[in-house]
């Protein structure tokens, strides 16, 4: 017997087993990350491999140099991440990965480490979306989470709003017609000459700051779900390089202020609209963006206010970790869903619904 057919046979019984560990594989940026978790919600290791000091000297992410990088860590967050979590390689039942969206080179290692490895242990393969595992980084946060519920989408890559039925039937009500949010706080922290990562440094500094400008969102998509921040960048840099310039001196913590207040008030505007719309119970927040405490402040106060009940993950499962990928693939396995072959490559996108 092959292979994925010996692998059907053990995915179809891990579905009835009582307590199942899956160890899951993330590299689709600049982490480098592998978690235990057992039975989707209790995180037995979640060891990451960070790489911000290496591309902050770039303003960005290096795709060659992440790739590279997450050569050299994986093997060694393996190891690091059985030790921690207590077992042996043979306790492992399934192996999840990360198959995109990403960075093509970068989500290629975790996808080659992962295949190698569950064929090395003869146990099924799971392949997970990485925007999907950012929603499941809730169900380790907040173990007595279950859909349905919305969740705002805030990561570096993608802003959506998804109404989310089940663990694994959700639709897309609106996403990024352009810039995602993380994306524009990067870009934003960027011309103010703040470091990367840029969600984190926009907020420390806008702790200083008041709002004095009136930046705005386009107003066009006001009657729909989608979201645009392209246009709030530009007003951003074209006031900073007008100041430069004419010599002025550039107002960066005012500036981050104003910027995060109009970003975070329409993230909020959008949420609340579909909150009252599908007359959900629960918000969800989920993706690095969802650590930005003005963000979940608003949310929270929003969320209060209509009488809904309001999730975001831990600070330490907001940005890219492996854990938030090995529970997606335990519900998804709980489905039916997932079970990939050994020809599974990567994928730079992935439908959000």
């Amino acid at each position: 017997m092959n292979y994925y057919l010996r692998m059907k046979e053990k995915f179809e019984n891990l579905r009835q087993k009582k307590d199942v560990l899956i160890l899951a594989v993330e590299s689709s940026c600049d982490e480098t990350s592998i978690a235990i978790v057992r039975n989707g919600r209790d995180v037995l290791s979640n060891v990451i491999s960070s790489q911000i000091e290496i591309h902050r000297r770039f303003g960005g992410v290096v795709p060659e140099v992440a790739s590279r990088n997450h050569v050299l860590a994986i093997s060694n967050v393996f190891e690091d991440a059985i030790k921690e979590a207590g077992i042996k390689k043979e306790d492992i039942d399934a192996v999840a990965v990360t198959y995109g969206a990403g960075l093509m080179g970068a989500l290629l290692v975790g996808v080659n480490f992962a295949k190698g490895l569950a064929y090395s242990l003869d146990v099924p393969l799971i392949q997970v979306s990485h925007v999907h595992g950012h929603i499941a980084a809730n169900y380790i946060s907040h173990k007595s989470l279950i859909p349905p519920f919305m969740c705002l989408m805030v990561s570096g890559g993608h802003t959506a709003l998804l109404n989310v039925e089940d663990y694994n039937k959700m639709s897309m009500l609106g996403s990024t017609v352009d810039d995602a949010v993380g994306e524009a706080f990067d870009k934003v922290a960027r011309v103010l000459g703040l470091p990367y990562p840029g969600g984190p440094e926009i907020e420390k500094v806008a702790q200083g700051g008041e709002k004095t400008y009136n930046f705005s969102v386009s107003k066009s998509l006001n009657k729909t779900y989608n979201f645009s921040f392209s246009g709030i960048k530009t007003e951003v840099v074209n006031l900073v390089h007008n100041k430069k310039q004419k010599n002025e001196e550039i107002d960066v913590k005012n500036i981050a202020f104003s910027f995060q207040d109009c970003v975070t008030d329409e993230l909020c505007s959008k949420a609340s609209r579909a909150i009252k719309n599908y007359n959900a119970k629960k918000l969800v927040v989920a993706g690095g963006v969802g650590a930005n405490t003005m963000l979940k402040n608003k949310l929270s106060k929003m969320c209060d206010d209509c009488s809904v009940q309001f999730y975001a993950p831990i600070l330490k499962y907001c940005t890219d970790n492996a854990g938030m990928i090995a529970s997606m693939a335990y519900f998804m396995m709980k489905d039916g869903l997932g079970l990939a072959r050994l020809d599974l490559t990567a994928k730079p996108n992935v439908e959000l619904r």
